[in-house]
């Protein structure tokens, strides 16, 4: 049951950073559900990681703590 979730949380982020790709408005439904999803866990790792050139790798780094706490539980 973990696994599913973390890997619909996996998901999630994943679409959070299309989104940012897409440049979708804040108002838009997808953009709601995944920031109120990601942003209290992504806004921490954003304080400690800076971003490098303009680009934001806190998204990165949080699939990567998934899928690393995805192997210790699998």
């Amino acid at each position: 049951m973990l696994s599913f979730v973390l890997n619909a949380y996996s998901l999630v982020i994943l679409l959070a950073v299309l989104a940012s790709w897409l440049k979708l408005p804040p108002e838009h439904p997808l953009v709601r559900v995944t920031s109120a999803l990601t942003e209290p866990v992504l806004a921490p790792i954003r304080r400690v990681l800076p971003s490098v050139g303009g680009l934001d790798f806190s998204p990165m780094v949080l699939l990567f703590g998934v899928r690393l706490l995805w192997r210790l539980i699998a």
